[in-house]
């Protein structure tokens, strides 16, 4: 399972890198769950970053606008990055989010080495948005590369809180029957990197948990990084 680190400046992707991050993703908090930062930001990063490590670059908490959407998915492409991810905010039933996902993945064909990632938010309830369970179906219909579930307020309350192991394993298990990707997001702590990695998630993110005193909007800590770095590179796992 690859770690990624969400990261906001190219101060902290290079502490990141010295932590042992696999993925640099760009967010910016300010603007929500899965914020879009700066053109010139995700440039920077993107350099900052050698091979082999991925660059993943958040578009926002998208409404339902598949022309916006499009737009700026070509424009996080156009800096580099290995990973596209659209946060289904807006669509409020499957239909209309495949269409949204179709219009990004078509104004990326000029881009065919990046990866787009729909997000969706496993507090939904509270989001007001989509069943996270239909996600990875969405995803497939799409014609997209992987999934991300995420939570959508960021209060301290877990992706766990609102969605339980068997479900996630489920969804795991269906994602990679349909040979995408399973990331999972949501304020996860060092103690959750491990039942992740055996509920099947091929990438796990994290900010929180590598910010001094676990604040989302903290300063990075290349310690807490490495911490985490640790656990997955030398922790023997089961698949559940």
């Amino acid at each position: 399972m690859q770690l990624m680190i969400s990261v906001v400046s190219s101060e902290e992707a290079s502490a990141a890198l010295s932590g042992g991050a696999d993925i640099l993703d760009i967010k910016n908090p300010a603007e929500g769950s899965l914020g879009a930062n700066f053109p010139n930001i995700i440039r920077e990063i993107r350099a900052t970053a050698p091979q082999p490590v991925q660059v993943s670059a958040a578009i926002g908490d998208m409404p339902n606008l598949p022309g916006t959407a499009a737009l700026a998915a070509l424009g996080g492409a156009s800096c580099g990055v290995d990973y596209i991810k659209v946060g289904l905010l807006g669509p409020k039933n499957a239909d209309q989010a495949v269409y949204l996902l179709r219009a990004v993945k078509q104004a990326l064909h000029d881009y065919p080495n990046t990866a787009v990632i729909a997000a969706g938010y496993a507090d939904a309830q509270r989001a007001g948005t989509l069943e996270p369970r239909l996600i990875p179906r969405i995803t497939q219909a799409a014609g997209l590369d992987g999934c991300l579930l995420d939570t959508y307020v960021k209060d301290g309350q877990r992706l766990f809180d609102f969605l339980d192991a068997e479900t996630l394993h489920v969804l795991a298990e269906e994602t990679h029957a349909a040979n995408m990707l399973f990331a999972l997001a949501g304020a996860l702590q060092a103690e959750d990197l491990l039942v992740a990695r055996d509920l099947g998630a091929d990438i796990v993110g994290v900010r929180s948990a590598v910010c001094r005193d676990n604040q989302r909007r903290g300063t990075l800590d290349p310690e807490r990084v490495r911490t985490l770095h640790k656990i997955l590179a030398t922790t023997v796992f089961t698949t559940a």
